[in-house]
């Protein structure tokens, strides 16, 4: 999609992402899942609320370069996750100062 966009003429904002439906809790869910760890949550039910869940409408990038997503929100998650994972490996330093950033 992304290569796709840059090799056009198109000169508009257009959406590219997954057309699945997620909310932020089942994104945490999934990415820890993934992660195999368990994060904590906080929420600030003062905060204005905003919508349930998000998703993308492909609508105008299929229509003009017949793009259709292939990967998964999850399948791209882990594939994401996997590669930063094997970054890091055998890069403790590393680890130390994301972790110390975070």
């Amino acid at each position: 999609g992304t290569r796709a966009i840059m090799d056009s003429d198109i000169d508009e904002p257009i959406n590219l992402g997954s057309a699945e439906l997620v909310t932020v809790n089942g994104l945490v869910d999934t990415v820890e899942e993934i992660a195999g760890t368990s994060l904590e949550r906080r929420y600030d039910l003062s905060a204005p609320k905003g919508v349930r869940g998000r998703n993308s409408d492909n609508t105008l990038i299929h229509k003009r370069l017949g793009w259709e997503p292939d990967t998964s929100l999850r399948a791209g998650l882990e594939h994401t996750y996997r590669w930063i994972h094997d970054q890091l490996a055998g890069r403790p330093g590393l680890v130390r100062q994301a972790a110390a950033s975070g």
